[in-house]
């Protein structure tokens, strides 16, 4: 009976040994990259034109997940460069996508 026990742990928790701790779910050797990571990649990659580059961190998160990244990253590089300008973001923004100002 107490065999049957184990079997069943085994099958329920496969990465876990009698009191171990669960296998890493990534492949060994491959790093997870995170939203952040992929977006900041991304862009980088379409600025100098790499398609092969963006379409690698594209693969490593989901496309909202990149969707929301990109977004992230373009509202901390409007406030950097209002910053910097000494703007408003909209001011700045506006200007990046070469729209007037109202």
């Amino acid at each position: 009976m107490t065999s049957m026990f184990g079997i069943l742990r085994r099958a329920v928790a496969p990465g876990r040994k009698a009191g171990g701790s669960p296998a890493p779910a990534a492949a060994a050797g491959r790093r997870q990259h995170n939203l952040f990571e992929a977006a900041a990649t991304f862009v980088a990659a379409s600025v100098e034109d790499d398609q092969d580059r963006m379409d690698e961190a594209s693969g490593w998160v989901s496309p909202e997940a990149l969707s929301f990244g990109v977004g992230e990253l373009a509202c901390r590089a409007v406030i950097a460069l209002a910053r910097e300008r000494d703007e408003s973001p909209e001011t700045v923004a506006r200007t990046l996508l070469g729209l007037s100002e109202e």
